[in-house]
């Protein structure tokens, strides 16, 4: 019985993973043809949770990629490598202190918080925020 209720959990768990997984990799997929641009993967791992390091993410995106590479990340190659990144908790999330300190070097002004068009801007250049992370 418990083992049927751990197998259940994890299924809800997989399923939940699945759901994240697919709603960042679709704000990236600008054709809606289950596709993305290989540049933008690092920027959905990260949307993720996980930082990866610069070495990390090439080796990711080698697993993901096709064999012979195309610049694009198809979601059905995507998906079940990062379910188990995900899971295996791979990439272990930014501790908060330094989460903080990056958020006050993007916050100079000391208002507290950041405007959307602010937010957009420091997640969209390149590797600025990770950057960020390692202060």
């Amino acid at each position: 019985m418990a083992d049927e209720r751990d197998r259940e959990s994890t299924e809800i768990a997989v399923a939940e993973l699945h759901k994240k997984i697919k709603e960042a990799f679709e704000v990236f997929d600008q054709e809606s043809n289950n596709t993305v641009d290989v540049r933008e993967i690092g920027t959905i791992i990260r949307s993720l949770g996980c930082c990866p390091s610069e070495g990390e993410l090439h080796d990711l995106i080698a697993e993901v990629e096709e064999e012979e590479p195309t610049g694009y990340i198809r979601y059905e190659k995507f998906l079940p490598v990062m379910t188990e990144v995900l899971l295996e908790r791979r990439y272990r999330p930014i501790p908060e202190d330094i989460l903080l300190r990056a958020f006050e070097v993007l916050d100079p002004a000391k208002r507290g918080f950041l405007s959307k068009e602010e937010l957009i801007k420091y997640m969209t250049e390149e590797d600025r925020f990770c950057g960020l992370l390692e202060l």
